[in-house]
């Protein structure tokens, strides 16, 4: 398992709390953004820059996403494809994301 963060709107305390559980328990978390980031030298956790653009860093987290890999987000529609994809999701702010089965409207 690995762990995925959409990482331009993640808050800082929550990007400090998964580097210290990273080490803690070894699982590789990778930030995610359109800018470069700064992480504290670890080998399991690292900085992925990607180009700016709509949902590139969305969609670089999911085209990399394994089974049972969760994934730190803001965004409920990408938490949504991350599910379907087969990984987790956690959405700062909200309390309890279960899988979602969205139906057309």
């Amino acid at each position: 398992m690995s762990i995925w963060v959409d990482a331009v709107a993640c808050p800082k305390v929550i990007k400090e709390i998964l580097f210290r559980a990273a080490e803690r328990t070894a699982v590789l978390v990778t930030l995610v953004a359109n800018r470069l980031l700064h992480t504290p030298p670890s080998r399991y956790i690292s900085a992925l820059q990607v180009a700016n653009g709509f949902d590139v860093a969305d969609s670089e987290i999911v085209r990399r996403l394994e089974t049972g890999d969760l994934v730190i987000t803001a965004d409920i529609p990408f938490a949504a494809e991350v599910i379907a994809k087969g990984g987790h999701a956690l959405v700062h702010g909200v309390t309890c994301i279960q899988p979602i089965r969205f139906k057309p409207v």
